[in-house]
């Protein structure tokens, strides 16, 4: 039994039984709080960014929206049916969970983004109060509310929350299964454990990567109450495995071929190893696309150029697992580099577009609604002629056929190397600009900003993986709310590894209308101040802080329920290709240490200020 907990107070579960109706109330209040905290920082992130996040994996997001269409179409006798569309091998890239909400949603609140999104958001405000109540049962009230505070202002959760991917919505049964973790220190009860592992069930139709954090929260069960209960452990992997069960006999059922969830771990495995192997001594593509065409040529089946598991999917999935084991196989001590890189990667915070200063546009950015803003200020020749170079290697000069001008930047990663403008506009207006681009080369941001300080908007072009050898033409819409009396358009850097180049055709600005919510500047201002430190140079020496006090004070049962999650995509996880959104459960468990790290700062420096006083005294 821990003796103490961070923040100088008892844990929380010592006066559990001992709660008054007022204090029961009291915390009832803090939650409500945190949760409707989190709702408005996700709200205004998705008020910022509605337009945007299509743009955002968005061959993912609609062969989501294509499976939810065919499910409202066929139902779940559909699902079930080898002739049904749904039968197809290439909706097995991605659990099927994510397409049924979409579906019901739809047919209960209509065909809108904004539905579904805002049920994420609900989810993802839920989340912060699931850490919170997670933080509370561990130590004691004052980390606890830090942790649900860090979870609600977070921009990285609040960016993913509104993205139409399941990432978000996969962690809060996972939340919730730690949650019921903690509570049985107090009250084993079988039932409890078969929730457990139920919930990290349910996470699994919607994300494939749980699907072994079942044996990690098992053994985490069998640590809190030893060998004699093992009961509890089996109850976590069957409480998973029954949840499970209906879609692994309906890939037997559909396939004829033992498919627990989805498809997709060879193809994640191979990339993962492309990505870390930059000689490409292994000869194996780091995209989709790649590994298609390089099968194509392999197998010498041309027909396995342009879907991953159609035809023959399973087939090749386990081909490319074996032949990724065989890479694993003979290059271990470079692969296990390989996992410790990606785990420690997995401890930061990504970098996360924060709540805007100004409130979103409002009106609709449908260009046959546009007008000029003023005459003058639409040609491309004039604006481009204004452009200059931020560096010295960066080059503008005449476009090719169709555009206006061909901008090449240098070879750094990042930073500005285009600068056209500033134009004038005017102060509380909604404005966009219309650029058609091609990127040829490379990755580039393009932002529309306020003399070069404050940016207004941002977007990202980069090449996509086609069949066809020429980029297609993109018309990049950057809507803004003005308010410094200019634009200016900057073309930078982004993470690019070549000099990038891109053809720019006519810019036009279009003048949308007078700003609306012109209040929200104001509480936008304040949090936006405090998601600027959301950091990973700010939150993980907290984080390693407060894990130190934990180990400290010797509160062993704390850390096994706080680290089983952790642990879990350290050494599982890190084996195959990772993105962010794929480990997005890790940022709450650093929150949670983090907030145990700030109760211990805070309560060190109170006691040596109190230390203080009584010497002067004396």
């Amino acid at each position: 039994m821990e003796k103490e907990a961070a923040g100088g107070s008892p844990p929380l579960n010592h006066h559990r039984t001992n709660r008054s109706p007022r204090s029961f109330r009291a915390w009832v209040l803090i939650g409500i709080a945190i949760f409707f905290l989190a709702f408005t920082v996700r709200l205004l992130t998705w008020h910022d960014t509605r337009f945007e996040v299509g743009k955002v994996q968005s061959s993912v997001a609609a062969d989501y929206q294509r499976i939810a269409l065919l499910f409202r179409q066929e139902g779940l006798r559909g699902f079930f049916s080898s002739s049904s569309a749904l039968a197809d091998p290439n909706h097995l890239g991605h659990p099927p969970g994510y397409s049924i909400l979409i579906a019901v949603t739809q047919s209960v609140f209509g065909e809108s983004n904004s539905k579904i999104q805002f049920v994420q958001i609900v989810a993802d405000s839920l989340a912060a109060v699931i850490i919170f109540l997670i933080v509370a049962e561990l130590f004691s009230l004052t980390p606890a509310v830090i942790a649900g505070l860090f979870a609600s202002f977070s921009p990285q959760l609040a960016w993913n929350s509104v993205l139409l991917l399941p990432d978000s919505l996969a962690v809060v049964p996972i939340l919730l299964s730690i949650y019921l973790l903690a509570q049985t220190r107090h009250k084993p009860r079988l039932i409890t454990f078969l929730i457990a592992g139920a919930l990290i069930g349910i996470s699994c139709w919607l994300r494939a990567n749980a699907m072994l954090l079942m044996l990690f929260v098992a053994a985490a069960a069998l640590l809190l109450h030893g060998k004699k209960h093992w009961r509890y452990s089996l109850a976590v992997i069957c409480g998973t495995l029954v949840i499970i069960l209906p879609l692994t006999l309906r890939n037997a059922i559909v396939f004829h071929r033992f498919i627990p969830v989805s498809l997709g771990a060879g193809q994640t495995l191979l990339e993962g190893i492309a990505d870390y192997d930059l000689s490409g001594r292994f000869g194996i593509p780091n995209t989709d696309m790649g590994i298609m065409r390089q099968e194509a040529e392999m197998f010498r089946r041309p027909e396995y150029y342009g879907t991953l598991f159609q035809p023959d999917g399973v087939e090749r999935e386990r081909a490319r697992l074996r032949r990724g084991a065989g890479v694993i196989a003979s290059h271990p001590l470079w692969f296990t580099g390989v996992m410790i890189r990606r785990a420690a990667s997995m401890t930061r915070l990504e970098r996360a577009r924060l709540i805007s200063p100004m409130p979103a546009v409002t009106h609709s950015i449908d260009s046959t609604n546009q007008q000029p803003a003023s005459a003058g200020m639409t040609s491309s020749p004039n604006l481009l002629r204004e452009c200059r170079p931020q560096t010295p290697d960066a080059r503008l000069s005449s476009g090719t056929t169709g555009f206006a001008a061909t901008l090449t930047g240098d070879d750094s990663a990042y930073g500005k190397q285009f600068s056209c403008g500033p134009l004038p506009v005017s102060d509380d207006t909604e404005y966009a600009f219309e650029i058609p681009v091609r990127i040829d080369r490379g990755r580039m941001r393009v932002s529309v900003t306020a003399g070069g300080e404050q940016t207004y908007v941002s977007d990202i072009i980069e090449p996509v993986e086609t069949k066809n050898f020429e980029q297609p033409v993109r018309s990049l819409s950057l809507p803004f709310v003005s308010n410094a009396g200019s634009a200016e358009i900057v073309f930078s850097n982004e993470a690019s590894g070549t000099a990038p180049t891109v053809q720019v055709g006519e810019i036009k600005l279009h003048e949308l209308g007078p700003a609306r919510f012109l209040w929200t500047r104001y509480p936008r201002f304040f949090l936006r101040s405090i998601q600027r430190l959301f950091i990973t140079a700010v939150f993980l020496p907290l984080a390693v802080i407060g894990f130190g006090v934990t180990i400290f004070r010797k509160q062993r049962n704390a850390l096994v329920i706080l680290l089983a999650v952790p642990l879990y995509y350290f050494t599982v996880q890190s084996a195959f290709h990772t993105e962010y959104r794929y480990v997005l459960a890790m940022n709450y468990f650093v929150f949670a240490f983090a907030a145990v790290g700030i109760a211990c700062l805070v309560t060190l420096v109170s006691s040596l200020s109190l230390w203080e006083r009584v010497r002067v005294r004396a």
